[in-house]
C-alpha cells in the first residue's frame, strides 16, 4: 500500500477489520503474517490521518458556525 487509498474511512475500517480477523482465521499462514501486518499498519495510519482531517474540518465548520451565530 505505497499509494494513498482513496476509499472512504468506513471502507478502510472494514478492510482493517478483515485484515485483523485474518490473524484468527483458518487461512492464517505464518509466512504471510508480516505482509498482512504491514498492510494493516499502513491502513490504520491512513484511517488515523483521515479521521484527523475530518476532525479538523469539523472544528473549522464549528468555529465558523459559532462566529456566525454569535
Amino acid at each position: 500500500m505505497s499509494q494513498k487509498n482513496n476509499d472512504s474511512v468506513q471502507v478502510k475500517i472494514a478492510k482493517l477489520r478483515e485484515l485483523s480477523a485474518w490473524f484468527d482465521g483458518d487461512e492464517f499462514e505464518l509466512e504471510k503474517a508480516l505482509d498482512v501486518y504491514k498492510e494493516a499498519e499502513a491502513l490504520a495510519l491512513e484511517v488515523e490521518t483521515d479521521l484527523n482531517s475530518l476532525k479538523n474540518d469539523i472544528q473549522v465548520i464549528k468555529k465558523k458556525f459559532d462566529t456566525e451565530t454569535a
